[in-house]
């Protein structure tokens, strides 16, 4: 199989059709778009990796008000980020964000290195792809970009076979993207990729009628487009149970513990878990003796990428504790202070006060 297939267009002319296109029917206002700065349009291109743009406006809008500069996101302890970033998903994304911030602020003088892509693309969370947008659409310097959209754009417009994951399909994708990729309106030509997946050569069902491609694409001429990009192959998706402890004092506050900096919810405030009932009740021996269990609550799952988790919330009540211990907290979910919470976490606290919760800390 040849490393690249034959390009459809010559350079120049795809240039042409894509960014006609973009000017008539691409989005111009993006908040993003209306200051491109290095430091904002990283922000927002870590929040959109496997996030719809309508999903990530509000959050990028509420971080941005928080967090206007790059410094002060450094400074920001990390339950503050996290819990700005709290319904968005994807942790590591936060975590990996407010790190990068940091070793700006320590390597780099405090300014994200948007003249070295390799340099860029070595800070945590980016990569190759990712630093490529943020060096085309801040600087306007030529700079290539393979994100979820445009592979799947470049697949259909060659019938490019094989999952885009395999790196031999992905290095066919990078020969296309560069090859396709100008040296002036970059910044534009970055965006305009990104909008012609998101919105013509969508998952599902792209609309072909209106592509300014549809009379050179591979897989239409096919009638294929369903088929590329070929999907991972599949695998039986595991499941994992667990407990999880709700336990409440007389005050109605609910006790939280801090997760691992890395791993499942890495850093984010959870509801302590145990593998079986005879573990709970161990560690309620420990570090909450007499404390009353309480009827379960149903069970209900969570999934992730790689795994469903079936939890069963496990109540309890107990009078008080002198010391809670390290890297736990009370929590109060009538007036609740401003941490990274687990997605499902977050819906057990708003079932014990949905208005508070919600009014006060925001999706």
């Amino acid at each position: 199989m040849r490393e690249k297939p034959e390009p459809v267009l010559e350079a120049a002319e795809f240039q042409r059709r894509l960014l006609d296109w973009f000017d008539r029917h691409g989005r111009h206002d993006l908040p993003w778009q209306r200051e491109r700065t290095p430091y904002r349009v990283w922000v927002s291109e870590i929040m959109l990796q496997q996030t719809q743009v309508a999903t990530v406006i509000p959050y990028f809008e509420r971080f941005m008000g928080r967090f206007p500069t790059l410094a002060e996101l450094a400074e920001a302890s990390q339950d503050e980020v996290l819990h700005l970033w709290t319904g968005l998903g994807y942790y590591a994304r936060g975590r990996n964000l407010h790190k990068a911030a940091q070793q700006v602020m320590s390597e780099h003088g405090g300014e994200l290195p948007v003249a070295s892509l390799d340099a860029l693309a070595g800070l945590p969370g980016i990569g190759r792809s990712t630093a490529g947008a943020i060096i085309a659409q801040s600087t306007g310097q030529r700079a290539v970009i393979l994100d979820g959209n445009v592979k799947r754009s470049l697949s259909r417009l060659h019938a490019v076979e094989g999952w885009p994951g395999r790196p031999a399909v992905e290095r066919r994708l990078w020969a296309l993207a560069e090859h396709y990729t100008p040296e002036h309106r970059v910044a534009d030509h970055t965006q305009a990729m990104m909008d012609l997946g998101a919105t013509l050569c969508r998952r599902g069902t792209p609309e072909c009628g209106r592509c300014p491609f549809a009379d050179v694409c591979v897989a239409h001429a096919r009638g294929e487009q369903r088929r590329f990009p070929e999907s991972k192959p599949k695998k039986a998706l595991p499941t994992r149970t667990t407990l999880m402890l709700v336990l409440q004092d007389d005050q109605g506050r609910v006790l939280l513990e801090q997760r691992p900096a890395s791993g499942l919810w890495g850093g984010l405030w959870g509801l302590p878990q145990f593998d079986d009932l005879v573990a709970l009740r161990a560690w309620l021996d420990v570090h909450a003796p007499g404390a009353a269990l309480q009827p379960n609550w149903p069970a209900f799952s969570h999934t992730f990428s790689h795994f469903r988790l079936d939890i069963t919330p496990q109540p309890a009540r107990i009078g008080g504790l002198d010391s809670v211990g390290e890297a736990r907290c009370w929590y109060d979910p009538g007036n609740p202070g401003r941490i990274g919470l687990a997605a499902p976490v977050k819906s057990l606290l708003a079932s014990l006060a949905p208005f508070a919760l919600t009014a006060s800390e925001g999706p």
